[in-house]
């Protein structure tokens, strides 16, 4: 019998799968509905979709057979009803960039991501008409990979961020695509994009890539797009460092790149971004802990739904961090931990934030230990969770850490897709838009 995201052996044998299993029924139904047009179909709360949805709650079975129908008549609204263009989740992670293009009316076809927690958070979340790949240099890039519209890619950051040339050199290792290892699978989707030819890419990497290695390393990179035939322009056309903070409530800048197959007027200048000054700040993303929020185990606890215990540090770690700032500071370095409260907008979240938390600690009020953010918590300060999708998190606090502290801001990633589609939709139909019949990206 088959399983959601596979074929069975009948429809109706597929349809007996999925009503047994009431949590996966909705979260597939929720891949191309919101939960307020779940809700506003089905005649019941927003609040009651979510718990469904966390398996909180079980739907009763004139509910079941109505998410039924709309899994196989799904709302002319939803994202099965404007697949416009087709893409690849290369370096996919949790699946920001995917979020991101899925927003305006993608289709992701094929993703790669390696590390094996990573996949099953992505599985949680994403209804898999295809397999995971691992091993992206592994990979035939002519057979394995299908035709594709557009290659999105956040490639391994860590051989040219700040920490992690810092790291690299205190260990006398190499760095950038001197690293041997993640460095060079940035030729992986040169290859890829040699043999499938797509119409756009669009490229995600930490706001360093500008500057490593005085520049050379983001000249190679340019050079080989730009071999390849693909249109990445000037300086200003070919990349942009967008700062999260426009959309979500932490300083954290990213280098993205775009190029297409053709000459377009795509412009960074047609990328709408909040102001910052009126934008979120963190009391959007925190736990209200007074009873207004589902409790969540086990990131909340009791009636309230108060934060778990586990996430306020103790005494021994908190007199340590205070010390180890302490001494920085003597020292004229910055090196300490970011104490922040609802008014505030935060460092960034990093993978190590698994290990105590420093970058970012929730205040807690006068001679109370601070705590960390929880899973959740980070999930909603990445822009996974927005007011209509809760997004899934099916692993350990620790691995959870790490995977949103490496991801990519859904948000983001969204307005840039955005402004790219109607020039990805010109290529399509074989001609490039020019400035006079560009049309607005209404959906």
């Amino acid at each position: 019998m088959g399983t959601l995201g596979q074929k069975s052996d009948s429809p109706l044998q597929n349809a007996m799968t999925i009503a047994s299993q009431p949590c996966k029924l909705v979260q597939s139904v929720r891949q191309f509905a919101t939960q307020k047009e779940v809700a506003s179909i089905l005649k019941v709360s927003t609040k009651t979709v979510r718990r469904w949805e966390r398996g909180e709650t079980t739907p009763s079975k004139a509910h079941t057979d109505g998410l039924l129908n709309l899994l196989y008549h799904p709302p002319k609204s939803g994202n099965r009803g404007r697949d416009e263009f087709t893409f690849i989740d290369l370096f996919a992670g949790i699946g920001g960039m995917r979020l991101g293009f899925e927003a305006v009316g993608g289709r992701c076809v094929y993703t790669s991501e390696w590390n094996r927690f990573a996949q099953e958070t992505y599985r949680a979340n994403f209804s898999c008409a295809h397999e995971i790949s691992g091993d992206i240099t592994q990979v035939n890039k002519k057979l394995d990979i299908p035709d594709h519209d557009v290659l999105v890619a956040g490639f391994p950051c860590q051989p040219f961020s700040i920490a992690g040339v810092s790291k690299k050199n205190s260990l006398g290792r190499k760095h950038g695509f001197a690293d041997e290892t993640q460095g060079t699978l940035f030729f992986d989707i040169v290859e890829i994009l040699r043999e499938k030819q797509p119409h756009a890419f669009l490229l995600e990497n930490v706001k360093n890539l500008v500057s490593h290695d005085k520049g050379r390393t983001f000249e190679v990179i340019i050079g080989a797009l730009e071999e390849l035939g693909y249109t990445v322009g000037d300086d200003v056309m070919t990349r942009r460092i967008v700062d999260a903070k426009h959309f979500v409530p932490q300083h954290r800048e990213r280098t993205f790149i775009v190029g297409f197959r053709k000459d377009t007027v795509f412009s960074w200048d047609d990328i709408p971004l909040p102001s910052i000054e009126s934008g979120p700040k963190l009391e959007r993303i925190f736990h209200p802990e007074d009873g207004t929020e589902d409790v969540e185990p086990p990131f909340t606890q009791g009636t309230k739904a108060k934060v778990a215990q586990k996430y306020i540090l103790s005494d021994k770690l908190w007199k340590y961090l205070k010390n180890y700032a302490a001494k920085h500071k003597a020292k004229g370095n910055g090196f300490g931990y970011g104490l922040v409260g609802p008014n505030d907008v935060s460092r960034t979240l990093s993978a190590r934030y698994y290990k105590d938390g420093s970058e970012i600690l929730v205040a807690r009020g006068p001679r109370k230990n601070p705590r960390r953010l929880t899973p959740r918590e980070c999930s909603r300060l990445m822009g996974f969770d927005t007011d209509d999708r809760i997004f899934r998190i099916p692993v350990s606090d620790t691995q959870a850490y790490k995977q949103f502290g490496n991801a990519v801001c859904p948000l983001v990633v969204e307005e840039i897709a955005r402004v790219m589609k109607p020039h990805i939709i010109g290529l399509k139909r074989n001609r490039s838009l020019v400035q006079d019949e560009l049309f607005p990206c209404v959906l």
